[in-house]
Order: C-alpha cells, then sequence, then structure tokens
C-alpha cells in the first residue's frame, strides 16, 4: 500500500500511535476479508461488502495522514 510513501509510513509506524492503529486496523481488515472470501460459498457476503468499506475508509484516511505529513528529504 502506497509504495511511493514507504519510508514514512515505516517511520510513522514507530513514531505515530494514532498511524500505528489504523495501519493496522487496515492490515487485519484486509486478513479477515481473504479469510471470509475464501470460506463463503456464495461468493460476495453483505459482511464482506461492509469490511471493504471500513477498509477502504482506513486507507483513504491513511493516505490522508501521508499526504499531510512533512517529509524529509
Amino acid at each position: 500500500m502506497f509504495p511511493e510513501y514507504r519510508e514514512l509510513i515505516t517511520k510513522l509506524k514507530s513514531e505515530d500511535t494514532h498511524f500505528l492503529k489504523k495501519f493496522n486496523k487496515h492490515n487485519a481488515l484486509d486478513d479477515e476479508i481473504k479469510e471470509l472470501e475464501q470460506h463463503s460459498s456464495s461468493g460476495f457476503t453483505n459482511e464482506v461488502h461492509e469490511l471493504k468499506r471500513k477498509k477502504l475508509h482506513l486507507k483513504e484516511e491513511i493516505h490522508t495522514i501521508l499526504k499531510n505529513t512533512p517529509q524529509m528529504i
């Protein structure tokens, strides 16, 4: 996720607990979605759809944080 911000993500994960929680929650949702999709015989369920919506919202929040964090060059 966001390879152009790889260094900043690493820095924020070690220095910003708020960012780290959002990042970890996004990854946990991704794992949960994959698990549900593997074991769901009906394909897309309402639960998976809702989890994907939450994951997208977190991704947007993470991207906003990354865009608004000054980067040292």
